[in-house]
């Protein structure tokens, strides 16, 4: 059985999302990152960063949410077929783990770039009910989760943004939202 390692409120929520998303089980194994578990001989031969989250699967060892992101996408037949498609969903996980993210901290960031980048995925999100379009994926774990913890750390407002308003409010209406992210009935 896959292995996820994780904190209590740590980045492995996002992969708790998508394994919920997709039905897989997995153990969590939760670590006391305030007691630097994380920093432990035995972690660090996981990942000698000493970051969470990371996932065991078999002989693989992976961390970075959004590497784990993809490969449990691809390895679950998630991820489109076409390299084209494909590399649409890439982007935007990428998107997520490094722009967006980068935007959160610290306040300066967040107060020079945030507005543009909403601005921007405003326009995307227009007429669309996920990032690429109806159906949701991947891509809309990745985002939803930075945008999600934009909303929890720092109450960012979003109504100048309809479109990314409402996006939010239909991630976390999901199922596997409530239960990954957020950690209820977990």
């Amino acid at each position: 059985m896959l292995k996820l390692y994780g904190g209590a409120k740590s980045r492995a929520s996002i992969v708790r999302w998508y394994l919920e998303e997709i039905g897989l089980p997995y153990e969590f194994v939760l670590l006391d990152l305030q007691a630097g578990e994380h920093r432990q001989p035995e972690f660090l031969k996981l990942n000698p960063m000493g970051k969470v989250p990371v996932i065991v699967d078999g002989d693989l060892v992976l961390w970075e949410s959004g590497a784990i992101l993809l490969y449990l996408a691809q390895t679950h037949g998630q991820l489109p077929s076409d390299a084209a498609t494909a590399a649409k969903v890439y982007q935007w996980v990428l998107f997520a783990n490094s722009t967006l993210s980068q935007a959160m901290f610290p306040p300066e960031n967040r107060d020079r770039q945030l507005p543009s980048l909403l601005a921007g995925l405003d326009a995307t999100l227009q007429g669309n009910t996920y990032i690429l379009g109806a159906d949701f994926s991947v891509a809309d774990v990745a985002l939803g989760s930075i945008l999600a913890y934009l909303q929890m750390l720092f109450q960012v407002d979003l109504s100048p943004y309809p479109a990314v308003e409402g996006y939010t409010e239909r991630l976390r209406s999901r199922p596997a939202f409530q239960k990954g992210l957020l950690g209820a009935n977990a």
